[in-house]
């Protein structure tokens, strides 16, 4: 049964996990590196959609409450909706450290936009997916508010059952698609889409008709799924997934949410669209190991993760918490690392916190690092996998960091399958003075180990673990 800790690394990695594996190539012609993901804001998925003929609200975007206030007046409508935008969920029912409550309003006055707007732009916003402190909100959305008369759920996404596209979808939207498919799973509708010839106008219809559009709303509805299929290939999408999906009393089909999902591997093509990413909201530390295409999360434990692969990931935190120690973090060195990242990864976590001179940033984004203090990172686990990962350059890696860092912390290394050394440690790694050597033969072993370890206060120990 899962951890509780691991139950966290699993929820953010969920879209991680589920993406086709990195193959390193072997030959020095093509190396793989992962990327992270891509963060947009509600407004520019909007703009996105809108660009490509999909229906959506009117909006406008204003970073100052006079600029919101102007906004509200530009739009003439009835009723506008501000949003204030972060990437997080849950905003609605979010406080805000100036005592607003709520992320997201409505109102037919214009004026009230402009002071809700001034209680918004600034200032914090915590949601239940926010950090307790919330993340600042630096722009707001004023949007058209329109009335839905019903809502359905629409998706198209990649899946590996059928090598391609699949649309989505459900009459009943506007909830967690997860609980309508537990609970009715006769509402969950399916159309595989031939990637070579696209999608049908037969498919768009057949959809259409399943998530209740009729009459003229069927055709207006089969046109927006068309738009979206298109916007899907175009923008080299992984998921989009439009919730609601819905009509007006006024006889449109509006997609009110959407959410994108975008191949980080086809960055070299959509520079338009990665130079929108949002990096302001992520932590310090995230941004600083990004730059080494190093894929960072914090969790709230005592011991650090070293891993390669999302599904290894929850894996060893699992085995740390059953053996009674608690995740900080991992650091996911993926499948086309390089021995300069396993260098820098180690250089991150042994930085001075006072002086922040060892990663180059400042103490106060030191202390964000694994999401705690760093003297409360105790140990460090090293948990690598190694059928896509040359265990030569781990292990030249964590050398060069033995060798000119100050590590302060207990370090397990555990390395398994290509290029292990029969005779069970990689040959510069015992050229190492101050490491004491004891080998292991499963991961599970080394991380019992390790809590022994940290109980003794032993701080310069590496253990390498083999499988014969």
């Amino acid at each position: 049964m899962a951890s509780p800790v691991a139950a966290q690394a699993r929820k953010l990695l969920r879209d991680l996990a589920l993406r086709p594996p990195l193959l390193a190539a072997r030959s020095q012609a093509v190396q793989l590196t992962p990327r992270r993901w891509l963060n947009l804001q509600e407004y520019q998925s909007k703009k996105l959609m809108s660009d490509n003929g999909v229906k959506v609200q009117r909006f406008f975007v204003a970073d100052s409450a006079k600029e919101a206030l102007e906004a509200a007046k530009r739009l003439n409508a009835k009723e506008i909706v501000l949003k204030a935008q972060i990437l997080a969920g849950g905003r609605g029912k979010g406080v805000f450290s100036s005592g607003l409550k709520g992320g997201v309003h409505l109102t037919k006055d214009p004026q009230v936009v402009g002071q809700l707007a001034k209680q918004m732009i600034g200032y914090n916003l915590a949601t239940k997916q926010t950090p307790k402190e919330g993340v600042k909100v630096n722009k707001v959305m004023v949007a058209e508010a329109l009335d839905i008369s019903r809502e359905t759920y629409l998706a198209i996404l990649m899946d590996r059952s059928c090598n391609g596209p699949v649309l989505v979808g459900s009459p009943q939207g506007g909830v967690d698609i997860e609980e309508v498919a537990a609970s009715n799973p006769e509402l969950i509708f399916k159309e595989e889409i031939d990637i070579i010839e696209g999608i049908k106008d037969s498919q768009a219809q057949r959809m259409a008709e399943n998530l209740g559009f009729l009459g003229p709303l069927k055709n207006q509805a089969a046109d927006q799924i068309k738009k979206l299929y298109n916007l899907f290939l175009k923008i080299d999408a992984t998921q989009v997934e439009v919730n609601p999906f819905g009509e007006t009393p006024e006889g449109q089909v509006v997609c009110f949410d959407a959410k994108i999902n975008f191949d980080d591997n086809a960055e070299f093509r959509q520079k338009d669209i990665f130079a929108m990413d949002d990096k302001s909201e992520n932590e310090p530390i995230e941004n600083e190991a990004a730059k080494y295409d190093l894929k960072y999360i914090g969790l709230d434990g005592n011991i650090a993760c070293f891993v390669n692969g999302a599904g290894l990931a929850m894996a060893t935190c699992d085995i740390i918490f059953l053996n009674g120690g608690k995740p900080a973090n991992f650091l996911d060195l993926g499948g086309g690392v390089k021995e300069a990242q396993v260098y820098q990864a180690f250089k991150l976590l042994t930085a001075d916190p006072k002086e922040g001179s060892g990663a180059g940033f400042s103490s106060l984004h030191l202390s964000k690092l694994f999401s705690l203090e760093l003297n409360q990172v105790e140990a460090i686990l090293v948990n690598i996998f190694g059928g896509i990962v040359n265990c030569a350059i781990i292990a030249n890696g964590i050398t060069k960091a033995c060798r000119e860092l100050q590590l302060k912390v207990p370090l397990v290394v555990r390395l398994e399958a290509w290029t292990v050394n029969p005779v069970g440690l990689h040959p510069y790694l015992s050229t190492v003075s101050f490491v004491k050597w004891t080998p292991f033969s499963h991961i599970r072993w080394a991380a019992s180990a390790l809590g022994a370890m940290m109980s003794t206060e032993i701080l310069s120990y590496v253990a390498i673990g083999f499988k014969a």
